[in-house]
């Protein structure tokens, strides 16, 4: 068990009972048809399995790949409700490896994240996935940073980065020759990676094993079944129906989800606890022009700022040559709102009435007015980058792609940080794990939180 994880089960109403049937061997489940679905043949109208993972984002298909792995005896199905697979949190991040610097020093997101890392580059290496570990710097342009940055080092350290330095302005020009600094933390077991592949990778482990994967399946209920498609001495074989919109379910014994943007909508289905809530922070991207590509070769980090509930802005280079700058946080009006105005009056409603972010706006008004500002106007943006690299100018600059990042908060307005696991409530309860919050750096630790979700399954399903 996993002791700094948190529980909300009890406040759910969660109550635990025994289910004395087992599994079902295969030569005893429900044979399925063609359908609407990657691999195994089974039909949605017909499927049963003994787990259902809700999600096809990295988290859960590394989920779906480590659970078979561990059981290969059970029957296992993801469920997506896009056409395709890491559309999302997974397709739309910027693609950096990790090193866990940042982290709390003995915190699950410190280790997970080191660990994680370590398990991407393995991951790889053995598929064939091409990656460059191009590092970072962590640089202090001004004298009153360099405190920060000394302290962040010491964190690294703590947390167990391998390769961690400090270098002086000489060694700064020599890694980024256009980059200005006082001070810098190295930190060369950073990397970069397309994350979209990365998990389509896993889905593919996961299928060959045996899993089935159903696309184009948006979940909109998760209850008890009224009856089973399939019957054994032990009584229903899968009292849990998993229904989309389209009218059409699947039946399983237990339910994991992974539902990122959507993961409080997915668990208040099945009666869970309202909180903590999602609120969708949109993070823009600027790309700077192929010519200047040459002022970057690397990621290069600002120091953060404690104050301030998010990063700043940052260089990174793509494995495509493309250099992508930012990205920016600003709340978004819709949980999938790519583009500025898009606009949900629920996702707007939920916002306003079931969330912490008025308070969250109201205790970092200055910072979140600086990103609207830095939104509309790209020579703000540019100020911000020229502290690093002068050269650049308004003209280097483009628009960029935009990811939308699921940030969850308390009643209070804080950020929740830590991963955030519970149950449904009443007879659905001990057939549900909601996987409520995988906070950034998520699809570095994907690996290694899938192991950790995989134990967790175990345990609590008695597997």
């Amino acid at each position: 068990m996993w002791p700094t994880l948190r529980y909300l089960g009890a406040a759910c109403g969660l109550t635990r009972c025994r289910f004395a049937g087992g599994f079902l061997p295969a030569s005893e489940r429900t044979p399925g048809g063609p359908g609407l679905l990657c691999g195994g043949g089974r039909s949605s109208s017909t499927s049963s399995f003994d787990i259902v993972i809700v999600g096809g984002g990295i988290v859960g298909l590394a989920s779906a790949r480590a659970l078979i792995l561990k059981h290969p005896g059970l029957s296992i199905g993801v469920v997506e409700k896009e056409k395709d697979l890491a559309l999302h949190q997974t397709g739309r991040n910027s693609g950096v490896i990790h090193s866990g610097v940042y982290y709390k020093p003995e915190s699950l997101k410190a280790k997970l994240c080191v660990e994680g890392a370590a398990l991407i580059y393995e991951y790889c290496n053995l598929k064939g996935i091409p990656y460059r570990q191009c590092g970072k710097l962590i640089v202090a342009v001004e004298q009153e940073e360099i405190p920060r940055l000394r302290a962040l080092y010491e964190r690294g350290l703590q947390n167990g980065v391998q390769g961690l330095r400090l270098i002086q302005q000489e060694e700064i020009k020599k890694k980024e020759p256009y980059c200005r600094g006082l001070m810098a933390i190295d930190c060369p077991y950073t990397g970069i990676v397309n994350y979209q592949q990365v998990a389509l990778s896993f889905a593919q482990d996961f299928q060959d094993a045996g899993g089935s994967i159903l696309k184009d399946f948006e979940v909109k209920d998760i209850e008890i079944a009224n009856e089973s498609p399939s019957r054994s001495k032990d009584g229903m074989s899968y009292p849990v129906a998993v229904k989309n919109t389209k009218g059409e379910e699947v039946h399983c014994r237990y339910v994991v989800t992974c539902a990122g943007l959507h993961s409080d909508r997915i668990s208040e289905l099945s009666g869970c606890n309202p909180d903590p809530q999602i609120v969708p922070f949109r993070g823009d991207y600027l790309l700077l022009k192929p010519e200047k590509s040459y002022l970057v070769n690397g990621n290069i980090y600002p120091v953060p700022d404690s104050r301030f509930p998010f990063l700043g802005v940052h260089f990174t280079p793509k494995l495509d040559g493309t250099v992508w700058l930012g990205p920016n946080a600003v709340l978004a009006f819709k949980r999938e709102g790519y583009r500025p105005f898009d606009f949900s009056a629920r996702d707007v409603m939920e916002i306003i009435l079931k969330s912490g972010c008025l308070k969250l706006v109201l205790q970092n008004f200055s910072y979140g007015a600086n990103e609207m500002y830095k939104a509309c106007f790209l020579s703000e943006t540019v100020k911000h980058l020229q502290k690093f690299i002068p050269e650049i100018t308004t003209s280097d600059v483009l628009r960029g792609p935009a990811g939308v990042r699921a940030q969850a908060l308390d009643r209070n307005g804080n950020l929740v940080d830590d991963f955030v696991f519970d149950g449904g409530a009443g007879e659905i309860g001990d057939r549900v794990l909601h996987v409520r919050n995988a906070p950034s750096p998520a699809a570095t630790s994907s690996l290694a939180i899938s192991r950790m979700i995989a134990e967790e399954v175990q345990q609590r399903f008695k597997l």
